[in-house]
């Protein structure tokens, strides 16, 4: 099932995740759900958050922008295969350093130069219960990145510079009055 992807303003984008406990038909069905949101919206990534949930459940699909011919932009070793799916994912290193512009699905249309780690290692469960870690690096390291913030209640914004902040104002303040629940 599709669900409404919540912009910037939505209070539950602010709000830290929960750990899943167990990996039941619920869950299941929520990373399908999550899925089939950010397919649907053309994201290369979505947490829970996104679509108003709080579980620490997030999801990448960098398919699209793989190239096996070009080992910048696969961003993982081969081992990872996708659509990635991380349950109560924790970043265990950082490394390296790289920037480009950043967008997110609840910020439409705002793309924004964010720097991030290059490289990333991360330890998560996974949908049969197993625990996995992996090494990403380039795009999928900055996708890891952006969904954990996003579990953490960070969001872009928090990223931009004041000068970003100010060139994007009225964006954000359109944003920020959609969201608001009606009375």
């Amino acid at each position: 099932m599709r669900h409404n992807i919540q912009t910037y303003g939505a209070a539950v984008l602010r709000e830290k995740s929960i750990p899943v406990e167990r990996v039941d038909d619920d869950i299941r069905r929520l990373v399908s759900d999550m899925l089939e949101t950010m397919y649907a919206s053309n994201g290369l990534g979505l947490a829970a958050q996104q679509i108003g949930r709080r579980e620490a459940i997030c999801v990448i699909d960098d398919s699209p922008a793989r190239d096996p011919g070009d080992p910048e932009k696969t961003g993982s070793d081969p081992e990872v295969t996708m659509p990635l799916v991380m349950i109560n994912p924790v970043i265990e290193k950082l490394d390296g350093e790289q920037g480009g512009d950043e967008g997110c699905l609840s910020f439409p249309e705002i793309f924004v130069p964010v720097t991030r780690a290059w490289e990333v290692t991360v330890s998560y469960t996974t949908l049969d219960e197993g625990d996995r870690t992996i090494r990403a690096h380039g795009l999928l390291s900055r996708a890891i990145q952006h969904e954990l913030d996003h579990l953490n209640g960070v969001l872009l914004v928090d990223k931009m510079s004041q000068i970003q902040k100010i060139a994007i104002a009225g964006k954000l303040k359109r944003l920020k009055r959609a969201s608001r629940p009606e009375k």
